[in-house]
């Protein structure tokens, strides 16, 4: 894949773009099962993301990630800031001060990230949250790059994997967070978070596949 930190700038800034493009209807999600406001807050977020980052030359791309991270625990409020600030600081950790990352690198970042957001919120898979999303995604990068299949076959099969997971979230009851509150009742909607993360993964395939041709 051999990314550099110059076109993961662009890719963070498409996310943001797509973020604000969906704002409302990651609203309206959260207006059915939480407080109503999820894609307003990660829209202002990475709106700050944006800013934080838009003078970096890329040279460490870890450095750069943890900007990212920081501007989202500022700007995003309720459990999403800290959640997507942890995936993003915990990816910029592992990945330290490089110029560019292969899809090995893409795969452990993502574990890291995953592994950084269970911990922050205490969430397994089957909770109806963002894990729900990411965690069979993860799964199918590596079972995709394992049989070496090519870079964006893997990709493709990762988002596929997070929307397949994504939509599940409907036929689960919310154990975490303000869904919880409902039980029975939040079966039949969409986490919004994991619905974020999938259009968050879907935005980073669709953009290597531009930058890679």
């Amino acid at each position: 894949m051999s990314l550099n930190g110059q076109q993961i700038k662009q890719i963070i800034f498409k996310i943001a773009q797509m973020i604000d493009e969906n704002k409302m209807y990651l609203t309206e999600l959260d207006a059915a099962i939480g407080d109503g406001d999820h894609g307003i807050n990660m829209s202002k977020g990475f709106q700050a993301v944006i800013d934080k980052i838009k003078d970096d030359n890329g040279d460490n791309i870890g450095d750069m990630l943890k900007k990212v991270s920081m501007a989202l625990i500022a700007n995003v409020g309720g459990a999403s800031g800290p959640l997507y600030g942890t995936a993003f600081m915990k990816a910029g950790m592992w990945v330290g001060n490089r110029r560019e990352i292969s899809i090995e690198d893409y795969y452990n970042m993502l574990l890291e990230a995953l592994n950084g957001i269970k911990a922050r919120g205490r969430a397994s898979i089957g909770e109806k949250t963002m894990v729900d999303s990411l965690e069979p995604a993860i799964n199918e990068l590596k079972v995709s790059i394992d049989n070496k299949f090519n870079e964006l076959e893997c990709l493709e099969k990762m988002v596929n994997s997070a929307k397949l997971g994504m939509e599940n979230t409907k036929n689960i009851v919310a154990t975490k967070g303000r869904a919880s509150y409902l039980g029975e009742r939040s079966i039949g909607h969409l986490d919004p978070g994991a619905v974020s993360c999938y259009l968050i993964l879907k935005t980073i395939f669709e953009e290597v596949k531009k930058i890679k041709g």
